[in-house]
This record gives C-alpha cells, structure tokens and sequence, in this order.
C-alpha cells in the first residue's frame, strides 16, 4: 500500500485529496446522521486505490444522540454534522469549536470535532479531541482513526499501542478489521510486507465476505503484487471481482496482471 503521509505532521491543516477511508457502518450523531469512516480526502497526499480500499467514503461519528445538550447547542451539533457530510469541513470546525467551549463534555461535539480535524488533515488535534471523546464515553469506535492519525505522523508506537488496546478490547469486527487495515499499512509504509500479508490473511476464511472484508481483501491483494507474488495477487483480485464486481479498481488492475 502506498504510505500515507502528510507533508506537515504537525497541526496545520493539509492538503489536496485522496479517495478518502473506509466506508464502513460510522454514525454520525442522531442529530444529522450520514458519511462514511471518515476519510482523508483532505490534508494528505493522494492515496493509491490500494489506500482507498482501506479508507473508502468519510469516518462517521457512532456516538449516538446530541448528550442531551440545550437546544440551541443541539442544533449546532446538528447544522455541524450535516457541514461534515457535505465535506465543509471549515464550516463545521467553526460550530464545533464553538459547541465545545459551551458544552466540553459533550461526547457527540468531541468526536465530530476529532473527526473533523482528520479530515482537514490536523492529525494531532484529531488524536486530542478522539482521545477526549474516549474518555467521556469509553467507546473504542475511533481508535481506527487515531491510529490513522499516528501513522501519518509517523509515531509507530502509539499505533501499535492503539491497536493492541483495540485487538485486546474487540468492539466489533468492524472496528477491528478498520484497525487491522491501519496497522497492516502502517507494517507495509516500514517495508514489512511479510507482517503486513500475516496480519490480513486471516480475513480470506470467509466464505460470505462482508464490506469490511472486502477492504482487507484489496489491500491484501495489492500487497501480494506489491511483493512480487503476482499469482496470489491475480488469484485474490479475481476472488475480489467474484464476491463483488464493483469493487474499486478490481477489474482493472486483474486486467493488467493478465
């Protein structure tokens, strides 16, 4: 998988757009649900269709409702999570900064807001906010996310601290496989193609493949090739096309491996 990376690891915001991360089940508040795991699309280099499979569509937030908030706060998280799912990332940073310096515990603001700033490519206030919200809520949902944020800057051991806290807690398979893809990147970005093919092989036992394993399955497949094991490659692109033909680049990339 081509290694994400952002040109400032530091706290500005970022730059032009990748296909953006995993789609997966992510709610968005109840307030203005909608998206997908949210991405990167902004405030990184362009990722390979490798990186999109492990990052298809926008991170939605799962915390659920507004936390009881008084009105008017709740109609900011609401006009907040619909700028987020229409990509005005700016638009809603400006609510949601707003929002939590009048309500600082409220679990919904803390993860949109991380969420945001991983979008705008803001990696280490994206950690601090997904942090808070862990701690307010205990939920293990986002840990993909900081992991993502980790690995952009680089910081490998708070990754795989993140994701062994993740394996150990199992939230849901969902959220594991998001954490799998993460950390098997994270092993690809340092050359350990070898971990990286060891740590997604498991998910090839399904018989019924469910999104999340279809993500895993790409970017499997691409490691092979990437490797050099071009006949596992063609072999698993093909078993991609079958279980789900409109798969990313599928077709052709199993074209260009003849």
């Amino acid at each position: 998988m081509t290694p994400v990376r952002a040109r400032e690891v530091g706290e500005g915001g970022g730059q032009g757009g990748s296909p953006g991360e995993a789609q997966g089940g992510r709610r968005l508040p109840r307030a203005a649900q909608g998206g997908g795991f949210p991405g990167r699309q902004r405030g990184r280099a362009a990722a390979s269709p490798a990186r999109a499979a492990a990052s298809k569509g926008r991170p939605r937030a799962r915390t659920s409702g507004g936390d009881d908030l008084p009105k008017p706060l709740a109609s900011w998280l609401a006009e907040a999570a619909e700028a987020y799912a229409a990509d005005r990332y700016p638009d809603a940073l400006r609510l949601l900064r707003k929002l939590v310096l009048r309500a600082p515990g409220s679990a919904s603001a803390r993860e949109l807001l991380g969420l945001t700033y991983y979008r705008l490519g803001r990696w280490r206030l994206a950690v601090r906010e997904l942090e808070v919200h862990h701690d307010i809520s205990g939920s293990y949902d986002q840990y993909p996310v900081m992991a993502d944020c980790y690995r952009a800057l680089r910081q490998y051991g708070e990754l795989e601290e993140a994701w062994a806290e993740l394996r150990q807690v199992s939230p849901s398979g969902e959220v594991v496989a998001e954490g799998r893809l993460v950390a098997a990147g994270a092993m690809a970005d340092r050359g350990d193609l070898d971990g990286a093919v060891r740590l997604l092989e498991p998910s090839l036992r399904r018989t019924k493949p469910k999104a999340y394993d279809i993500r895993q399955w790409y970017a499997l497949a691409d490691i092979y090739e990437r490797a050099g094991e071009l006949p596992r490659a063609r072999e698993l692109f093909a078993r991609l096309a079958s279980a789900d033909p409109g798969a990313y680049d599928v077709s052709e990339r199993l074209a260009a491996l003849g």
